[in-house]
């Protein structure tokens, strides 16, 4: 177990996204029943970060969706949030952008990463992040500046390119390899590991301790723990339910709790095997109606 650990939730802002687009080929009738869609076929989803604090380290996992973008993009997607979003709901916990000393990056579709820049008083779009060190899989990377034309609209390269290469100038840019490894230690012998998957997006990196993964798009809400239940933006559903059945398998097997990123009413659950032996949440952990709540706080 590890010690000296805090975890918080951070929940910057919510949006929405189409019912069919995130069911997949789940017929509206099943998925509508647990995931309610709005007049234009919508369902809210949060935009769920974590946040660790280690004894030499405050690390937060993903930026949210930003603030950055125009009228017609926020109209389109329905994004609730305050402005400085991610500034806001660090505040509320006691923090600033200051105090991140490193950031994981699951991904870099837009709702993951958009949080990670600010416009100035200039127009110019900058880090907003200053002392962090930014920790991302080199394969995705590589992928998200070059990716197909089916999945392109889920990269905004213009705004997270120059600002990531912004860090890489500063020797605050790193990057991992492989499917498994430890990104960094988090203060008296306290990993963080990560593990990856395929499917929704080549080389998704999921960061994990002895508590606590990260599930984030390969199993982006509760409802999606049923296997076939895969979304239409994944660009290879079949990969997908292979890396779903691996990846629980995991985190039953090593005892981990899930956190998922987009489900608007439970922040994470504990999984156990049902009577068929298939995977399901033991108990779900419900959210709370803040911007930033703590989890969990285990001291020695």
């Amino acid at each position: 177990m590890t010690k000296n650990i805090k975890y918080s939730i951070i929940e910057p802002a919510f949006f929405k996204l189409d019912g069919g687009a995130m069911y997949g080929i789940i017929p509206k009738p099943l998925w509508n029943k647990v995931h309610p869609a709005d007049e234009h076929n919508r369902i809210l989803l949060a935009l769920r970060l974590l946040l660790i604090q280690g004894p030499e380290r405050t690390v937060l996992v993903d930026t949210g969706i930003g603030d950055y973008h125009d009228e017609k993009f926020v109209h389109m997607f329905d994004i609730n949030s305050l402005h400085s979003p991610l500034e806001q709901a660090l505040a509320e916990i006691g923090l600033t952008k200051e105090d991140i000393t490193d950031l994981v990056i699951s991904h870099l579709h837009f709702d993951h990463i958009g949080g990670l820049g600010i416009d100035n008083e200039k127009g110019e779009h900058i880090a907003l992040l200053p002392h962090a060190k930014v920790h991302v899989h080199k394969k995705h990377f590589e992928y998200a500046l070059n990716p197909s034309a089916r999945d392109t609209g889920s990269f905004h390269s213009h705004r997270f390119g120059p600002l990531l290469k912004s860090y890489e100038d500063k020797g605050q840019l790193f990057f991992y390899g492989g499917d498994q490894g430890e990104l960094f230690d988090l203060g008296q012998g306290n990993p963080l590991k990560f593990i990856t998957s395929h499917g929704h997006t080549p080389w998704l990196l999921h960061p994990y301790t002895d508590e606590y993964l990260y599930i984030t798009d390969l199993i982006p809400t509760s409802n999606h723990l049923h296997i076939p239940w895969v979304m239409g933006y994944d660009i290879e559903p079949v990969v997908t339910t292979k890396y779903k059945t691996k990846l629980l398998k995991f985190i039953k097997n090593n005892h981990l709790k899930v956190i998922y990123e987009h489900d608007p009413l439970y922040w994470g659950s504990e999984l156990a095997d049902d009577e068929k032996g298939r995977i399901r949440a033991k108990r779900n952990f419900e959210r709370e109606d803040k911007l930033s709540y703590p989890i969990s706080s285990i001291q020695v």
